[in-house]
């Protein structure tokens, strides 16, 4: 076997088919169906039309409701704080050590929730915290600052 003896697999490669050249090249639609207008160059048809069929955004029934002044937060339980204070050797919980080890992106706002126990004395530098949260990290002698 040599270089200029390769060649591909039998089957591997084919021609394109040359369309709308005449009777030889199957017909006069050229691969485009029926003739009209979504045979004729330059068609464009709009997103969604169903060719005057009620649309599937119609049909479908209206549901629910975005509230635009919602204000989504990176939500930490207080069982999940004394893992990542172990795993990532935090001295405060903010939102820079939270940042810096990856766990909120920089707009992020986070808050802190009661479910769990805090058994570790932190600071707490953050947007939110809940009332039950609050008082257990008082009472662990923690300290909480609301940003």
């Amino acid at each position: 076997m040599q270089l200029h003896n390769l060649k591909p697999a039998k089957g591997a490669t084919h021609h394109s088919k040359r369309v709308g050249r005449g009777e030889g090249s199957g017909g006069t639609t050229a691969g485009k169906g029926n003739k009209g207008q979504q045979s004729r160059t330059g068609y464009q048809s709009k997103t969604g039309h169903e060719g005057g069929q009620m649309p599937i955004q119609r049909r479908m029934p209206k549901r629910g409701f975005k509230n635009r002044n919602r204000v989504e937060y990176k939500v930490f339980n207080l069982g999940q704080i004394d893992h990542l204070v172990e795993r990532y050797k935090l001295e405060e919980f903010s939102l820079e050590n939270l940042y810096i080890n990856g766990l909120i992106n920089r707009a992020d706002l986070v808050k802190v929730l009661g479910s769990g126990e805090m058994k570790s004395k932190l600071a707490f530098k953050v947007n939110a915290v809940s009332e039950k949260a609050k008082s257990a990290i008082e009472a662990a002698g923690g300290s909480v600052e609301l940003l």
